[in-house]
């Protein structure tokens, strides 16, 4: 007998899923970089939970005046007749607190400081959300530009970013809000000092972002598709643009999740100072300044807004680690 004219048994063999089938035939569904990286961050249950904790912040900050308004007392109010008249201190175990005030009472002028808490998230995301923009805006342009043209402006703008890195921020916005005027831009008082925390705070934070941006372009100015479009006589806005920038935005979304928290941490280190923004105005920083004449007499006004920023900073950095990993085309997680 002779043998047929094609081997049968490859038509049920089984589909390499590599090849784009697996075994029952079917077609495996392309997935795009954004999938993938989601996919890869749900396997991260450190991240997902600093994401979690990230956006229950955000809602607090967004909706205070309701939360405060359903669990605590205007941030403001004073309750003198739960203060001890002698020690001013709170009276009651553990600062106060109880089904009325959740996390106490501030010694001295008996404010809730659960309403405080919740109000002063407000200010601490803002300053950090804001002040980042303002950074990655300056970083992204000038990093690119200075990645992209080379020469005379790059080294121009490289010098620029070293003399940044090396002055002291901190003494340098100490010093500036010591005679910002109380009125200015048509703000007045803790908007005043809002509005500067956040320019100064994103102008200084800018070389950061802007030297993984610059070195990131320099990378990709010499890839193949750029070449092709540049061959393909592609102009120099539309190369930056549309064969650039995208290219960017993985680095730039996770230095700026890494970036929110550096910015929180400065913020409330200037309202600690005193220099941040104005009382009655509520901020974590200011109560921690505040705490340090209490800390012997009543720890727990000194633990609550420290627990407040170590869970914040905490759930920014595990969220941006996870980002970082997540978007990482060599990564294995």
């Amino acid at each position: 007998m002779t043998a047929p004219l094609h081997d049968t048994s490859a038509e049920t063999a089984p589909v390499d899923p590599a090849l784009g089938g697996d075994s029952t035939g079917e077609a495996i569904e392309g997935r795009s970089l954004g999938r993938i990286a989601w996919n890869r961050l749900k396997r991260d249950k450190l991240a997902l939970t600093g994401g979690v904790v990230v956006l229950l912040l955000i809602a607090v900050a967004v909706f205070a005046p309701l939360i405060v308004s359903l669990l605590g007392h205007p941030p403001d109010q004073h309750h003198e007749d739960k203060i001890d008249p002698l020690f001013q201190t709170p009276i009651g175990a553990l600062g106060g607190m109880s089904g009325e005030h959740l996390l106490g009472i501030e010694p001295g002028t008996g404010r809730d400081i659960f309403s405080r808490i919740v109000y002063g998230a407000r200010v601490s995301l803002l300053v950090g959300f804001l002040s980042a923009m303002v950074a990655v805006v300056f970083g992204t342009v000038l990093g690119a530009l200075a990645g992209y043209f080379g020469g005379w402006l790059d080294a121009a703008i490289s010098r620029v970013m070293d003399m940044l890195l090396a002055f002291p921020q901190l003494l340098f916005i100490i010093s500036l809000i010591s005679v910002v005027p109380s009125q200015m831009f048509g703000l007045t008082g803790t908007g005043v000092r809002l509005t500067v925390m956040i320019l100064v705070i994103g102008f200084f934070g800018w070389p950061y972002i802007g030297r993984i941006v610059r070195g990131q372009t320099l990378s990709l100015r010499e890839r193949e598709y750029v070449e092709a479009a540049r061959s393909l006589g592609a102009g120099r806005r539309y190369i930056l643009f549309k064969e650039l920038l995208p290219n960017l935005i993985a680095p730039i979304t996770v230095y700026t999740t890494l970036m929110i928290p550096t910015n929180i941490l400065t913020e409330a280190a200037l309202s600690f100072l005193g220099v941040g923004v104005k009382p009655p105005t509520a901020s974590w920083g200011q109560m921690l300044s505040q705490a340090v004449r209490y800390y012997e007499a009543d720890p727990m006004f000194m633990v609550v807004p420290g627990v407040a920023i170590f869970i914040t900073v905490l759930s920014f950095n595990l969220f941006g680690d996870g980002v970082r990993d997540a978007l990482d085309p060599k990564g294995t997680r």
